[in-house]
Formats: C-alpha cells, structure tokens, sequence
C-alpha cells in the first residue's frame, strides 16, 4: 500500500447505510479548505456545529448536519481531521461521498488507510494498531478485554520501560568498553549485567503467558470416542444448534467438524470427530484418522467412551454422554444428558473453568507470533553476553534493543504493514 502524505482521504467511518446517524471522516491537509467549503466556514475547533452542507459543484444542499474540526497534530490521525454527521440513509451518504470525490486533492481512502496514518504520524505505534484491529474482530469478552489493553498501550508502555533500562545498561558499558582506564568512570559492570538479567526475567514471565492465536481462534475442545456415544448430540447441545448430523447409524460423522462458541466470555472451538473404530470404509478411515489428530491436538479432550480406555491427557474429561438411559461408570467426570439437560450446567462450568486456566487472566497480555517472534529475539540478545566478555554483552543489548523496536514499529516492518492495515475496514 503506498501512502502519499499529500493525499487528503475521506471515507465512512460508522456502519453500513440505512443507519440513524453515518460518519463520514476526512484526513489530510486539503481537510478544513473541504469541510469549509461544504459547511460554510470552519466551526470551532473540537466543538460540533449544526451546518447545512452543500455540494461545492453547484451549490445544492446535500443535508443538515453537525460538522467538527479537529486541527492536527493532536487528533485521531496526527493530521488535520474533519467528521461529517449526516443522516445515515444511504442516498444522503452517497450523496455527500459524491461531492467529497469531486473536490480537487481529495480521494476516498484505503482499508486501514486512517489508521495507518496515525501509525505514520506516530499517533499509535504498532502494538497499539495490533491492538485495535483485534479490537474490531474480538466476538468475546476475553477478546474484546485484551485487544482493549493493547490497544490502550499496555504492552508499549511495558517495552518502552525495558528499552529505557537496556539502554541505561549499554551506556555503562560502552562507557566502561570506551573510558575504562579514566578515573571518573566506573568500572564495574555488575549493574549493566544486573539490569540485563532483571528484564530478561520479566520478558520470559510475559512469553508464557498464553497466547494470542488461542485467545483469537477459540480453546479446541474436541468430543471423541466410539460410534454411537452420542457425541454429535452432546456436540449440537454445546454449540447451541443442529450443526452435525445425528443418526443411530455408526460412523454418521465421517470427517472433523467445527464450531465456535462462547462459554461465560471465553472463545471455544468445538470440534466433533468420527467414531474411533477399527472400519474397512477407505472414507471413514481418513475421519478416524483425523479424529486421532484431533484427539492430540485437543487443548480439552471430552471423552465419550469407556472411562478405562480414555487417552491418557491432562486435559482429558471423561463424560458419560447419555445418563439419562445408562449408568454412568464409576470412574466417570461427568454424566450429562444432552436429551434431558441433565449435568450439561456442570459440564460447561467444567469446559469454562479449563477454558480460563488456557487463556490470559484479566492481568495478563496475549501476545501475537509477531509479538513473541521479536521478544524471543530481545531475549537471546539479553542472555548472548551472559557470563561473557563486555564486548559480547554489549552487542547483545544492540540486539535487544534493535528486537523490541520492532514490537512497537520502529524498525524493520514495512512489508508486514500492508497485511496488518489491509485488514482494516476503509473508514478505519
């Protein structure tokens, strides 16, 4: 995506028409000629106006709308902004795009182009950018809670502390590489060398925190066990609708199904599998070799079998699936009847209590494969010089430092820019 600064944008901000109220935001510097020329004039800055807008072409009033103006660079963008109020039905909307696209300067904007701008402007770093396009696609609480905190600057204010730290760590021991033999500088690097070791700690406690991916695409709770264990109807009862077939026929689920839902806030993926038997049917035994795939990839395993022959996981709860017309065995978790509802309550407190213990607590940060890529590379620069001569210690520091640039997009991330701000909405 190529950005020209001189560019002025304009796009709708708000939902899709027919809408109470549509938003229609123009960035650039043609911004306050453009909001002038429709509104008669600037209003105050930062103060809603109630404006007849009209088309510059010809003069024709478009609506009776409230204009503001927001001069950069303290606005969404780091540039100056305009927001158009109109009413939101479809032909006002367009009808006021329309004379935005026939002013000169001015260009509809690209998915993600705003926020970009604000990137580029240095409104937002990366992290927070991150932040917001998680924001935007969270469908549960979990989500919507830790795109909120990275988008609020939690993980860059935490990176911005741990360069402070290494960069007062490699001016002491530049200092003692560069000046060791004067009088006035100290040469000792035990402090240096103490700082290093205290932010490694505290980069490595944030690593193994869970991570982002399991927070955005659902903890894999996989039903597996024989045919006919009911573990389609407990799997339609879970997910809340008929999403896989339930017959009294053996191996009527041939091939991995799924299914995403939230349980009391956290993402789950529900996973329903083939039976687990030994078949001649070339097609059922590719969906009961997905399903031992399943069953190894499981984050939670719901076993719908004998107690006695459930694999051997932690994560592993074994459900008797059919209480309802079967005594439950002895050595079974849970008995739940999907026809009755019986034990379901207890079942989804067990998944959601499981859920919470695989996903990031209120206090933590999940963080992306980005993200974590370029911490584990600060963290190898933190521990190269361990133990080693100041040389070495001092180019792990550089390493460090040039790693958690990174996290926050102050080096090296233009190819990744176009995938993260394509994924935007335009008027974002």
């Amino acid at each position: 995506m190529t950005d020209r600064r001189d560019d002025t944008i304009f796009a709708l901000s708000s939902g899709a028409p027919p809408a109470a109220i549509g938003i229609i935001r123009i960035s650039g510097p043609a911004a306050a000629a453009a909001l002038a020329a429709m509104a008669g004039g600037l209003p105050r800055p930062r103060q809603a106006a109630l404006r007849w807008l009209v088309d510059p072409a010809d003069g024709a009033r478009l609506d009776h709308a409230l204009a503001l103006w927001f001069p950069g660079p303290g606005t969404a963008t780091g540039e100056d902004l305009a927001e158009l109020h109109v009413h939101g039905g479809r032909a006002v909307i367009d009808r006021v795009l329309g004379a935005l696209s026939g002013m000169a300067g001015l260009r509809a904007a690209r998915a993600g182009e705003f926020t970009r701008r604000a990137f580029a402007n240095g409104a937002i770093d990366l992290a927070e950018a991150e932040g917001l396009a998680d924001l935007l696609a969270a469908e549960t609480e979990a989500q919507r809670r830790n795109a909120l905190a990275l988008m609020g600057g939690v993980l860059s204010q935490k990176v911005d502390a741990w360069q402070h730290r290494i960069l007062e760590a490699s001016a002491r021991i530049e200092a003692i590489l560069d000046f060791g033999d004067e009088d006035d500088v100290e040469g000792d690097d035990a402090r240096p060398r103490a700082i290093a070791d205290e932010v490694a700690v505290e980069i490595a406690e944030l690593l193994a925190a869970p991570p982002a991916e399991r927070l955005r695409d659902g903890v894999r709770v996989v039903l597996a066990g024989p045919p006919n264990a009911g573990k389609s109807t407990l799997f339609n009862a879970l997910a809340g609708r008929d999403a896989a077939i339930v017959t009294d026929i053996p191996g009527t689920t041939r091939d991995v199904l799924e299914a995403p839902v939230a349980l009391d806030g956290w993402p789950l993926l529900l996973i329903d599998t083939a039976g687990l038997r030994d078949g001649d049917d070339p097609v059922e035994r590719i969906g009961i070799a997905r399903a031992s795939r399943a069953v190894e990839e499981a984050d939670i395993l719901l076993w719908l079998g004998r107690p006695e022959d459930a694999p051997d996981l932690p994560a592993t709860l074994r459900v008797a699936a059919r209480c309802d017309v079967a005594v439950p065995g002895a050595d079974t978790d849970i008995a739940v009847s999907a026809v009755t509802g019986q034990g379901m309550g207890d079942l989804r407190r067990a998944i959601a209590e499981r859920a919470a213990r695989l996903l990031p607590r209120e206090s933590e940060i999940a963080l992306n494969l980005r993200q974590r890529d370029a911490l584990v590379d600060a963290l190898d620069g933190l521990r190269l010089g361990k133990g080693q001569e100041a040389l070495l210690f001092a180019e792990g520091l550089r390493i460090a430092r040039a790693a958690l640039d990174r996290v926050t997009g102050r080096a090296g991330i233009e190819d990744m820019l176009d995938g993260l701000f394509g994924r935007f909405c335009i008027g974002k």
